[in-house]
């Protein structure tokens, strides 16, 4: 890169971050090229050059993609608050603005703007869509997600920002990672790879999404070209630790901002970024490790730590829905106690999943061998709390794998146990009822009938499997 493009690059990047910062404040032209030390005639050119987009087109573009983003999710706030914050003028001149650029009306995007999106090419969160699957998205983000609201420190970064085509995110990385090693500011007692998102996908197409790729450093860094530093605000994240395959990753952040949601927290304006815990090239599946980290408000409902206690709205009825004398929180501290046994007892033998709590209905945790793993395979023990029943299924880790092997066992004349009807809406392959109205006044009894009749099953599964 010769020298005249990354002084280009390195007032630009300067220049887009204080945008997106102050979407409600005045952007002149004068006062943004002041702040990259051009003239207005050539900064304009260069922005161009550099953005693709002209200035005033990028403003308005983010000005009204931000009103559009907080439309989503606050349909009831008044429009004529949002578009006098973000810089226009009269109620005309936004609405004129916004339908050139979504083809509708603000007021009928409340209603209607879910579905223009979707036909211009972008995926909003959609109420209906995500009420309809919402059993899906539970079982889905708790088979694959650990979840746990954090205080974040700040993090210095080193960054590459880029505008679409996220294909050049590998080779971004690789020249950070050369250009940290050459200049010796790498931050390698506790180095971190990262991906900040500086747009909303739900309304922004993904061609003009901005992000970053940033590495941690280990001191203050002045910009060099594209490469400049970056600071993550201190603050309250909740992170979800997700071991997935690339083409999961949309799906993870929408299930994430669901969760975010149904808990009833409430987003901060802040960044949101995915956090890497390896080279998904060495996976032996090719899977990422990552954390997905959405910025939270710190409103009174936010405890940090574990939250696997805090779920889906139907957690309020949860309580009044038990036919018996137990609570739902004294049914979870038995899973505790149980989970806590097997983790003690079989620590060698199995590595065991976090207690499920996504529904009134029923808890569970997993326990998978070494080589059930590599099968994509697992034994879950349940609680079912309608029946008052302990179970425990074999599963797997997606629908074909549990398809594979319900056609194996299903065409077989083995019977030992019972196999699903069908596999199409059930995540189990085979179950069996360990424990009918179980007795939680002995739970030493309980466990030690959980733990006999659980290794039967699971042995004589392991037999016939391996």
């Amino acid at each position: 890169m010769n020298e005249t493009r990354r002084e280009y690059l390195k007032r630009i990047n300067f220049v887009l971050d204080f945008i997106e910062k102050n979407l409600d404040v005045d952007l002149s032209l004068e006062y943004l090229s002041d702040k990259a030390y051009y003239s207005p005639y050539h900064f304009h050119r260069v922005f161009l050059t550099v953005v693709n987009e002209r200035l005033n087109e990028f403003i308005n573009r983010k000005r009204i993609e931000r009103i559009a983003s907080i439309i989503l999710v606050e349909p009831n706030i008044p429009l004529k608050d949002l578009v006098y914050k973000y810089g226009f003028n009269s109620d005309s001149s936004f609405s004129r603005a916004f339908k050139k650029h979504y083809g509708i009306s603000p007021t009928k995007f409340k209603s209607d703007g879910k579905e223009i999106l979707s036909k211009i090419g972008i995926e909003p969160f959609s109420s209906k869509k995500y009420i309809c699957s919402i059993d899906n998205i539970k079982q889905w983000i708790t088979m694959n997600a650990q979840i746990t609201i954090k205080e974040l420190p700040e993090l210095k970064l080193a960054s590459i920002s880029h505008i679409g085509d996220f294909e050049k995110a590998g080779s971004m990385f690789q020249t950070l990672m050369e250009w940290g090693h050459q200049k010796g500011v790498l931050e390698t007692s506790n180095f971190k790879a990262i991906t900040i998102y500086h747009d909303n996908p739900n309304v922004t197409q993904t061609s003009k999404v901005r992000f970053s790729t940033c590495v941690t450093i280990a001191e203050s860094i002045n910009a060099d070209g594209e490469i400049r530093q970056h600071k993550l605000k201190k603050g309250i994240y909740v992170v979800g630790h997700f071991e997935i395959k690339g083409e999961e990753i949309s799906k993870a952040w929408k299930s994430m901002c669901i969760w975010v949601i149904e808990n009833k927290y409430e987003f901060r304006d802040g960044d949101y970024f995915e956090m890497y815990h390896n080279d998904h090239k060495t996976h032996p599946e090719h899977k990422f490790i990552i954390d997905i980290c959405i910025p939270l408000e710190k409103t009174e409902n936010i405890k940090l730590g574990e939250t696997n206690s805090v779920n889906f709205s139907d957690y309020e009825k949860q309580d009044k829905q038990f036919n018996n004398n137990l609570d739902y929180h004294q049914l979870i501290n038995y899973m505790k106690e149980l989970r806590v046994f097997f983790q003690k007892e079989y620590e060698m033998n199995f590595k065991l999943g976090n207690i499920y709590r996504g529904s009134s209905k029923y808890s569970y945790f997993s326990l998978t061998t070494e080589e059930f793993k590599k099968l994509k395979l697992k034994f879950v023990i349940i609680l079912n709390h309608q029946l008052m029943q302990f179970e425990i299924c074999l599963s797997g880790q997606n629908k074909d794998i549990r398809k594979k092997y319900w056609k194996l066992f299903k065409g077989s004349d083995w019977n030992k146990y019972h196999i699903a009807e069908s596999i199409n809406n059930s995540l189990m392959i085979i179950d069996h009822i360990i424990v009918n109205n179980p007795d939680f006044n002995n739970p030493n009894q309980l466990t030690e009938q959980i733990d006999m009749e659980s290794m039967k099953f699971i042995n004589e599964i392991r037999n016939i499997i391996e």
